[in-house]
Formats: C-alpha cells, structure tokens, sequence
C-alpha cells in the first residue's frame, strides 16, 4: 500500500506526457496532489499540459542518456509513452519506441531506485475467450497470435515489463487500457478517428463488430489507483463498457442529430480495398482509410472485463455515452467537425 497524500515527497515521471491517456493521468496525478515531471519528446504538441502545474523534461525514450536524466530524482515513474498507431509504413519503427524503448525506460527506473511504477500496457495483450464473452487477464496473447504490428509490439514489450519483475524485481504494476475516448483527443487516436468521421456524417455505412470503450478520464484514475493499491505483477484491464460498433455509431448521431447508418458492410469483400488503400498510404504517408489488419481485427468483438480493477483498485468507469459526449463536444470546440 502507498503512503498517505501528506507524504508524496518526490516527483512521479510520466512518459507520453503530452499524449491522450498521458495528459491525462498528468492532470489526475496533478490535481492529487503529486508532484509531477511530465516527459515530452522535443516534436510534442503541448496544448494538453497547459493550465495547470507540472515540470516540463525533453526527452526521447529511446535515448538512454536523456530517459536516465529525466528519472533522476524520481519516486514514481508512469510509463504511458507508446506509438500508438494501428498501421505503419515499417513494423520496425513501432518494434523501436514499444518495445525497445519500453526497455530502456525500465532497466534505467531500476538503475535509479524508483520506488513503484505504473506500465501502460493495452487490452491487445490480452487473449479473447473463443466464445465471445469478455475476456480478462487470466490469458496473455502469444506474440504470433498478435495481429498487426501495434499489437505486436505490445505483447513484446509487457513481456520486457514482467521478465523485469520476476527477474529484477522491478516494482512494477501493469494496466491494460481498452479504447480511451473523451475530451484533448489531438491527433486523434483510431477511436477518435472514427468518432469524427461518424459525426461529420463520413460513416454511411459499418461492419458487424465490437470494442470496449472507456473515458480516458477514468483510464487516468485507474492509472493512479493502480500506484497507490495496485499489486506488483498483477495487470488491470482499465475497461468501460462493451459495444458494438453500431450502437456506437447510433449514439454519435443521436447526440449529432444525425441518421446513424443503416448498411451493415460484409468484411471479405472490403480485403481489396484494404490494400489498394495501403498501397496509396505506402505512396502519400498519410493513414490509410481501412487495413487488412483493422478487418481482421474486426472479425473478433473486443469485449473485456475490468471486475478485478474494480475489486481492487476501485475502479469505476462512468457509461461510455458520456465519453463520446464529451469527445464529440471537445472535437467541436477543437474544430475537427466539419
């Protein structure tokens, strides 16, 4: 167990500061009171840590020199710094920043005696029960098993996390984070991407498939309750609730005053157009509109369970409706909504 507020001396380090889920867990641990150093690389947008109080390092996880300054001092370290991107030109650039990188963060968190971390991880990791129901952290994906090179990456680098535990006794606790949604969704994420396609009326049509959503709010108060009562080892699936895409896009339009679609697309007929639109992505560096791995992703219904999170951290996400008002609203105010 932590200590109480009254003696959180020392700052916690956050990695992926200035991203969606880590502006948030900067903002949650900030306003409990934490002192907090939030680690952004020099490229960063910093518009998510404006407004309220933390320390500002200049680092790229990847460089040893520079992670080993930023931890210098630290008590805590949260290491949510990840590309998060579910499709890229070269599997290696992700295998670099998650994994390696994820590495680097650790051995030297080691090397400076940082007394408790928290590591992001992601529900790809977690293995889907072959009967639909929501999985939970009983089973681990086998990197094979992975589809994609995000997924990939993450499976390799929660591994690098519990080989230092179990073999370094790396104080370590590790949350897995189901599809974040809500409000300072800048670049945006997938999730985000498809919340404002559907709500700038660019979705006519969706296949049958389903996922977990979770406010990144919630996804920030998890990540705190997991370093102050989380359990070194053990994973949390920091969750909301399971919803298939459909209800998701029916929402949107309720809360748009749209008409949700009304096609539903079979998945092998779109395999085509999936890498012709990769081919173009390969050619204009820009996000391909649909990918192989996206539809075969789309085959499973990413349902989880976050029962032992709420057990033992006392995790309570709010109804995932609330996400999407609040991302929608956010992505107004933003300008993304045509």
């Amino acid at each position: 167990m932590m200590a109480s507020a009254g003696s959180r001396s020392g700052p916690v380090l956050v990695t992926g500061a200035s991203g969606f889920i880590g502006s948030a867990i900067v903002q949650a641990f900030a306003r409990a009171g934490y002192p907090v150093r939030a680690l952004v690389r020099r490229s960063s947008p910093r518009a998510n840590l404006t407004g309220f109080d933390c320390e500002l390092v200049e680092a790229d996880i990847r460089d040893r020199g520079a992670v080993a300054a930023a931890l210098a001092g630290a008590r805590y370290l949260v290491h949510a710094a990840a590309d998060y991107r579910l499709w890229a030109p070269s599997a290696d650039e992700l295998l670099h920043v998650n994994v390696e990188g994820t590495r680097i963060v650790m051995q030297e968190a080691l090397r400076a005696g940082v007394e408790r971390i928290v590591y992001t991880s992601s529900v790809a990791t977690v293995a889907l029960r072959s009967d639909g129901s929501p999985a939970d952290e009983s089973r681990t994906l086998a990197p094979e098993q992975a589809i994609g090179a995000y997924k990939r990456s993450k499976v390799l680098a929660e591994r690098v996390v519990q080989d230092l535990i179990e073999k370094n006794r790396l104080p370590a606790v590790i949350v897995n984070p189901s599809a974040p949604i809500g409000p300072r969704d800048i670049k945006p994420t997938p999730t985000g991407a498809i919340i404002v396609r559907a709500a700038s009326g660019r979705m006519p049509a969706f296949v049958d498939t389903g996922l977990n959503l979770a406010h990144v709010d919630d996804i920030a108060a998890g990540h705190l309750a997991a370093l102050e009562r989380g359990r070194i080892g053990e994973r949390y699936i920091l969750g909301g609730e399971d919803v298939l895409l459909r209800h998701m896009l029916a929402e949107i339009a309720r809360n748009i005053g749209r008409r949700p679609p009304r096609v539903r697309l079979p998945i092998a007929p779109m395999v085509p157009l999936a890498w012709s639109s990769e081919a173009v992505a390969r050619l204009t560096g820009r996000t391909p509109f649909v990918t192989r791995d996206a539809l075969h992703m789309a085959r499973h219904r990413m349902f989880f369970t976050y029962e032992k999170a709420k057990r033992e951290l006392g995790y309570d996400p709010r109804p995932y409706q609330q996400g999407l008002a609040d991302a929608i609203a956010w992505f107004r105010q933003a300008g993304y909504l045509r």
